[in-house]
């Protein structure tokens, strides 16, 4: 396989590995670890992300249990979960902090829904810019034949394909997840 058409196909693989991220941080009506990633907790002065700060566990389906590490932590922990803006409040307690997730109504999963389905053309769009890319520097090769270059297109666009069912089916995975009571 051409090096192009590698560097392409490596490219792709990291935008549907950050749609699938994104998507974990969506709720789904369960409780899951992944949706606090990314949130900043201030630790003496410095913002840490919570997941290095505290350990994190789903004692049952609808609950999520964050218990930092050092007790004094309780309390910035539980007013960093507050700010973050999840939909959720934090119960604190003595040495750990609950997370109930509430059912989602209709509209909260349509909602989902909508922002799951903008992730998935979000991650079209860069995958077609990172194909629009190698093209550019296909062209601008002269290293190889016409004919060569014209196999090498012929590959990138059946991989980008490739990755946009990808993309397809794991917005369905998401939606069915998401809409699944």
């Amino acid at each position: 396989m051409d090096a192009y058409v590698v560097e392409c196909k490596d490219r792709f693989e990291k935008t549907v590995t950050a749609l699938k991220g994104n998507l974990a941080k969506l709720r789904s009506g369960r409780a899951n670890p992944a949706m606090l990633e990314g949130i900043k907790c201030d630790y003496y002065g410095e913002k840490m992300d919570i997941t290095s700060l505290c350990s994190i566990s789903v004692p049952e389906p609808r609950q999520i249990l964050v218990k930092p590490y050092s007790r004094e932590d309780v309390k910035t922990v539980g007013t960093a979960l507050a700010a973050a803006n999840l939909g959720i409040n934090p119960q604190v307690e003595a040495d750990c902090i609950r997370l109930l997730i509430p059912p989602m109504t209709e509209e909260t999963r349509k909602d989902i829904v909508k922002k799951a389905k903008a992730l998935g053309e979000e991650a079209k769009v860069a995958v077609r810019n990172i194909r629009r890319d190698t093209l550019s520097l296909l062209k601008e090769d002269d290293s190889m034949s016409d004919d060569y270059k014209e196999t090498v297109e012929k590959d990138i666009q059946k991989e980008l394909e490739n990755v946009n069912k990808t993309i397809d089916e794991t917005i369905a995975q998401k939606t069915k997840e998401v809409m699944s009571i």
